[in-house]
């Protein structure tokens, strides 16, 4: 009986430790955004935050269709957009005291109208994936964008839909009129919808979605109906992006035709693949990455998007996998304890290359200061340098540091090459 008891326990003490080590990233993103205001208390340091949790749930959101599913939506922002132009709606029905509606149920409601929308859509564009689906999400949302312009009832023209989120009933005493108050508000919103969106992929109908994007055919010989399945995931994509939509109206209080564009879901696009289409943590580090681009760099440099669609076309055409894949390749090297084999390699290969991108860096801008500055203002400030923008050193500088930064780059990559081949053999040193 003692025996058996102890058995128990120990059962019992496995289970749990299993729970715990399950739930261990939850718990620690939350304790993450919770105390994370404390270290970036500015003003602008939260709303790049909150920014930042939007992009994340719309780009989970749209990974779903592309990671999860394999269906290509160049017209996935539709959804967003209109969740958040529901809410906005909403947030003036509130403040007028038609409604009772408190401003935290708000995303949900978005979430709802986006997946209405989605159910309608989806019901024939399901039909066919690949290039069919791709070009009829095209045209949803071109229709779409042309319609923010002409129904001005709902859309609000050109100028858009504003509204007041601090005219809503107060909720234990928060108007959500600070930035801290909505940051909260966000934080919760992005947690509970990236553990939703996680705990889908791992459901049946999440696994399906898998099956159909590897092997249509062989999952409908199996007896699963592969439109119903992609359907499933489009209306589940367009719920969370709908939710999406809805922090965006809290959080800027304001929607236009920029937030159902083509643009617009050609940038969720672009995040998901900097990120990583292949993993559920992609589209949160490129949701991360492309805001401090869009936030940060911006206030450096006015090509800061040819800096983008340089990165997108590299990792596009050299890493596939996303910034996500090309972390998840060090974990076979890891492993087998061979890790620090690739540091002197990448050490004398990343160090060229850094000097050859800032090579290119500068001569683009200082071509861009000479081209564009103004009557007499020749002088320009680059790396925390000031120098003549007209004069040959500068020019000659620029151009160097990218040859011979670019030749001594390439010549390291076989070195690098083989380092990689020899980290990732399971024959042992």
């Amino acid at each position: 009986m003692t025996a058996i008891k102890s058995t128990d326990r120990a059962a019992a003490a496995t289970s749990g430790s299993a729970v715990l080590k399950r739930f261990a990233p939850w718990i620690i993103a939350a304790l993450f955004l919770l105390f994370l205001p404390v270290i970036f208390a500015s003003g602008s340091a939260l709303t790049i935050m909150n920014q930042m949790a939007i992009t994340i749930v719309f780009a989970l959101a749209y990974n779903m269709l592309l990671g999860q599913g394999g269906m290509l939506s160049f017209g996935h922002a539709v959804y967003m957009g209109l969740g958040g132009f529901f809410c906005v709606h909403l947030m003036n029905m509130v403040a007028a005291e038609e409604w009772f509606l408190p401003i935290p149920l708000l995303p949900l409601f978005g979430g709802i109208f986006g997946l209405a929308f989605a159910m309608v859509i989806g019901f024939f564009s399901t039909r066919r994936a690949g290039t069919v689906f791709a070009m009829i999400s095209l045209g949803i949302g071109e229709l779409i964008a042309a319609c923010s312009i002409i129904i001005v009832v709902f859309f609000g023209g050109e100028e858009g839909i504003s509204g007041d989120r601090t005219m809503g009933p107060e909720i234990f005493g928060l108007d959500f009129g600070s930035q801290i108050e909505v940051y909260y508000l966000t934080a919760a919103w992005l947690l509970v919808s990236a553990a939703a969106m996680y705990f889908y992929s791992r459901t049946p109908i999440g696994r399906l979605a898998n099956a159909v994007r590897d092997n249509e055919e062989r999952a409908e010989f199996l007896g699963y109906s592969q439109r119903y399945v992609r359907l499933i995931s489009f209306c589940a994509s367009g719920f969370f992006a709908g939710i999406a939509g809805g922090l965006f109206a809290i959080n800027f209080e304001i929607l236009t035709e920029e937030n159902l564009n083509l643009v617009t879901s050609g940038t969720i696009l672009l995040i998901t693949f900097l990120g990583g289409v292949g993993f559920f943590i992609g589209p949160i580090i490129g949701a991360i990455f492309f805001t401090l681009l869009q936030t940060v760099l911006s206030l450096y440099t006015e090509i800061w998007q040819l800096y983008v669609g340089a990165l997108f076309v590299l990792t596009v055409m050299f890493f596939p996998g996303g910034m996500s894949g090309l972390l998840f390749m060090h974990v076979r090297p890891y492993q087998l304890g061979k890790l620090n084999i690739l540091f002197l390699p990448y050490l004398k290969t990343f160090l060229p290359a850094t000097a050859a991108i800032l090579g290119g860096v500068g001569f683009l801008e200082i071509a861009f200061h000479a081209k564009n500055a103004s009557v007499g203002d020749q002088m320009m400030t680059l790396f925390w340098l000031t120098f003549d923008s007209h004069g040959l050193i500068p020019w000659l500088v620029c151009v160097l540091l990218a040859i011979v930064g670019g030749y001594l780059a390439c010549r390291m990559a076989p070195l690098l090459r083989d380092a990689w081949d020899e980290a990732n053999s399971l024959v042992a040193n």
